[in-house]
């Protein structure tokens, strides 16, 4: 972390994030990666950590050819809300920065960068190999699954008794977005930046209504990893599961 200024009692400063690694984020902080790589889809994930009923802003930016994002994180208490995730690709731009802005004092945000490749430092994330032999798996908050699955028919199963359960599953240029027990609006939370696009570069699926805590969902393997990461607080992530199986 390199510090730039100071502004009353407040250190401005500038966070190498190459590694797409957890950090923290305060008013007046900027963290910078500049890794992404052509053709793959990346989300940045976004914690409210101040500990208060205060939504963050949280800005976005990829570069000079794209107008920066303003991402709101939701206020929380005890850290028990849902992470806001920025869709970027490294397509537009292979570097991302993310700052809070100064005015913001006391804002506090967790952030890592997830894709198939990311975080490459995976300090204070549990990265895990996800076995497809239909044995439960436990999905909290910072727990990183990958495989590669083989050239067949594989079904992912999602459990949470939380509402609006939100986790992701990455491909090489695709990004699913699976929501367990739905209430509200996914598009507050789930911020396309630059060319990304619903159905091109992402999609959504949500439980049924009439089965609102589990999701069924069947994929193919291509002989390429697969990632699944959780977007959800540790509070909720209670009692949350992951389980893959061939077919």
């Amino acid at each position: 972390m390199e510090l730039i200024w100071l502004e009353g009692n407040l250190a401005m400063s500038t966070i190498d994030w190459n590694g797409g690694q957890s950090i923290s984020l305060s008013g007046g902080d900027t963290a910078v990666c500049e890794t992404l790589k052509q053709g793959q889809l990346y989300a940045v994930f976004l914690y409210n950590g101040a500990g208060e009923d205060a939504d963050i802003i949280v800005n976005v930016n990829i570069g000079n050819n794209y107008a920066p994002k303003k991402v709101t994180v939701p206020g929380t208490t005890g850290n028990k809300g849902l992470a806001a995730l920025a869709l970027i690709s490294g397509s537009n731009s292979q570097t991302v920065s993310i700052s809070i802005t100064s005015q913001q004092s006391g804002s506090k945000v967790d952030a890592w960068l997830g894709s198939v490749g990311m975080p490459t430092n995976t300090s204070g994330i549990e990265n895990m190999e996800l076995p497809i032999d239909g044995q439960t798996q436990a999905y909290g908050t910072r727990d990183r699954y990958y495989a590669v699955p083989e050239s067949r028919w594989y079904q992912l199963t999602l459990n949470s008794p939380q509402n609006q359960f939100i986790s992701v599953q990455f491909t090489e240029s695709f990004a699913t977005v699976f929501i367990n027990n739905p209430v509200a609006d996914p598009g507050n939370t789930i911020v396309p930046v630059g060319t990304v696009k619903i159905d091109t570069d992402y999609k959504i699926v949500k439980a049924d209504s009439g089965q609102p805590q589990t999701i069924m969902y069947e994929d193919q393997g291509n002989g390429r990893q697969k990632v699944w990461m959780n977007a959800d607080s540790q509070q909720n992530s209670s009692s949350s599961t992951i389980v893959a199986q061939y077919l």
